[in-house]
């Protein structure tokens, strides 16, 4: 089936042993909420876990928001339950499962496989749960195409730098900040996985930076991620929620601009405009390419219902 975009600027990380944090998320401004049982929840928590989860999805109101789980890894003792439990009591309240450590092709069709199984057991529509993959090693990293082709239920590719920093062995102890070596070891990691999305049409989400109180560091981290065309980067306090929404969307001037070029390019090839294949607009050469360039940002701005502040004329071209 064709995958529906979600807005994923800012995906807001919520434990699903935390009943209050679960509860406040419900009024934060985030476009992705993923209620997590993993990592931010203890193993002897986790039964618990999975009774709130399903909870928070049948009574919360997520309005506005993609609901998102992230079940435990493949390999370990919880992983079955965890989709079992989540989307036999709230699979019509869900969009997405997120699978963690992605590090092989069969984590992903064993997925495929238990929601196809699910959907048509449960009667929910067949192929209407995401997936969404992260890739936190370098296995998954070496895989990523087939990772990445394995299912049409496949929304996103989202980068782990927390495992993967420890899978390297990087000498860094803080997740999401590579440290002060002079250069940045994520830059091949991060283009491979813009790279791969891109190519099969998926979303790209960065991961998390764990000091949540340094908002200069996360931007830094997420207009990086930006630059290599990701969609999104993962929330960890609400103190970073107006970063990520700011950074991953077009900013007025630049959604201005490129409504622009898109008028100004289609005049210039129309008879009344000449039928040229390359214009100036203002100081600038515009031609075909640009016309693509303009389009991505122009339906990001579309897709947040940006409105336009400035007009083409034919004469400005």
């Amino acid at each position: 089936m064709s995958r529906q975009y979600r807005p994923r600027r800012s995906c807001l990380a919520v434990p699903g042993s935390s009943e209050k944090m679960i509860k406040k998320a419900q009024g934060l401004p985030a476009d992705q909420i993923f209620l997590d049982l993993e990592d931010s929840v203890a193993p002897s928590a986790k039964p618990g876990a999975r009774v709130n989860v399903v909870a928070a999805l049948r009574e919360g109101d997520w309005t506005g928001k993609t609901r998102v789980v992230r079940v435990n890894d493949a390999d370990t003792e919880w992983a079955y339950a965890d989709v079992i439990d989540v989307v036999k009591y709230a699979g019509d309240c869900l969009d997405c499962i997120m699978l963690p450590k992605v590090e092989k092709l069969a984590h992903i069709q064993w997925l495929d496989v238990l929601l196809n199984q699910l959907e048509t057991s449960l009667g929910l529509p067949a192929g209407g749960i995401g997936i969404e993959a992260q890739i936190e090693g370098p296995s998954g990293l070496s895989v990523i195409d087939e990772i990445a082709a394995a299912s049409p239920r496949t929304e996103t590719l989202i980068f782990g730098p927390g495992d993967f920093m420890a899978a390297m062995h990087m000498p860094a102890l803080t997740i999401g900040a590579p440290g002060s070596s002079g250069h940045d070891p994520f830059d091949s990691v991060l283009m491979s996985i813009a790279v791969t999305a891109r190519k099969y049409g998926l979303q790209a989400i960065d991961g998390p930076y764990a000091l949540i109180h340094d908002l200069d560091g996360y931007r830094a981290a997420s207009t990086r991620a930006a630059a290599y065309g990701f969609d999104g980067k993962w929330v960890l306090h609400p103190g970073q929620l107006t970063t990520a929404n700011e950074v991953f969307a077009p900013t007025q001037d630049d959604y201005d601009k490129a409504e622009l070029i898109l008028d100004a390019y289609a005049y210039a090839t129309s008879d009344a405009g000449g039928g040229l294949g390359a214009v100036m607009m203002g100081d600038e050469m515009i031609d075909e390419a640009s016309r693509k360039l303009a389009l991505t940002n122009a339906e990001r701005g579309r897709r947040l219902n940006m409105s336009r502040t400035t007009r083409f004329e034919p004469s400005s071209a």
